[in-house]
């Protein structure tokens, strides 16, 4: 982990979850998200010490662990640093059973990592432009990974991304990555190419990207959720549970999985099975006690 600069004063800090940081003339300094935990966050501390950075402002993109579980040390360690969000992310930040209980779907079994510290959001972010300190942010919807995801544009012209979009390995890896909603995702993806930036930092990847770069993996975002559709509606031809259709997906894409991420993946198998339903390309019937889904011709 190191502090790497992009452009004038906007820079990010390597890490298993990009953090960016802005620096202000009097060396306070803006997080763009803060990792997934105290340890990672003091980690964090240590290199902007080094900088004589001092942390005032968090801006959380979303309420996954990996990009608000830093939020509480920061705010213990530096009185008065202030937590901004969107209206809707800010609830789930602020209430963290949530995030276990849509998982799966009632109060959620001990085997999910259950956070019950909840995370203060201070401030709730308009889109547009944002004041924060002396300086102007622009906030960007960005929603389908989750319910209320934003990103960020510094004066710099440089584009925090989040889990907008993922990176080729990633997609390698988790060819079924988390969509909280599909049809947004997709409309998110598709407006990628009308930003005006000149570099853009994603979640998950090691290098920044400038604008061809972003288009031509917003293609393969794309591509991939396709994918995932056609595969689906293929399995469909014969009834299929939700679990079923899951397991079968497990099986043609290798998917790594343990107790957490198979509720993961049937959420997001959950997602593409109400895009499809919107878009009449499936139906369903209950029999024996099990709801069927199948393709409708």
């Amino acid at each position: 982990m190191k502090l790497n600069k992009i452009n004038r004063n906007t820079y990010y800090i390597d890490n298993s979850t990009n953090i960016g940081v802005y620096i202000f003339k009097n060396k306070n300094c803006l997080l763009i998200d803060t990792g997934i935990n105290n340890g990672q966050a003091r980690k964090v501390d240590n290199i902007l010490i080094e900088n004589n950075l001092h942390p005032k402002y968090i801006i959380n993109t979303h309420n996954h662990l990996d990009h608000c579980g830093g939020n509480i040390y920061f705010q213990n360690n530096y009185k008065g640093c202030e937590v901004y969000a969107s209206k809707k992310e800010g609830v789930f930040m602020e209430n963290p059973e949530l995030r276990n209980i849509i998982f799966f779907s009632a109060n959620p079994i001990k085997d999910f990592c259950n956070v019950n510290k909840a995370f203060i959001v201070n401030h709730v972010l308009d889109y547009n432009m944002n004041k924060i300190g002396d300086i102007k942010f622009k906030i960007i919807p960005l929603p389908g990974h989750t319910i209320e995801q934003i990103g960020i544009i510094t004066p710099d012209r440089v584009c925090f991304l989040s889990d907008s979009i993922f990176s080729e390995n990633i997609l390698r890896k988790y060819s079924l990555p988390f969509l909280f909603d599909i049809e947004k995702s997709i409309a998110t993806l598709k407006n990628l190419k009308e930003i005006d930036a000149d570099y853009f930092v994603i979640s998950h990847i090691k290098k920044i990207l400038n604008k061809n770069e972003i288009d031509d993996l917003t293609d393969k975002n794309i591509a991939n959720i396709n994918n995932n559709i056609e595969t689906m509606l293929e399995i469909l031809e014969q009834p299929q549970t939700r679990e079923d259709l899951l397991q079968n997906m497990i099986l043609l894409n290798n998917l790594p999985i343990n107790f957490p991420q198979y509720y993961f993946y049937l959420s997001s198998v959950s997602a593409f099975l109400t895009y499809m339903r919107d878009k009449n390309l499936i139906n369903y019937f209950i029999e024996n006690g099990k709801i069927y889904f199948y393709k409708d011709r």
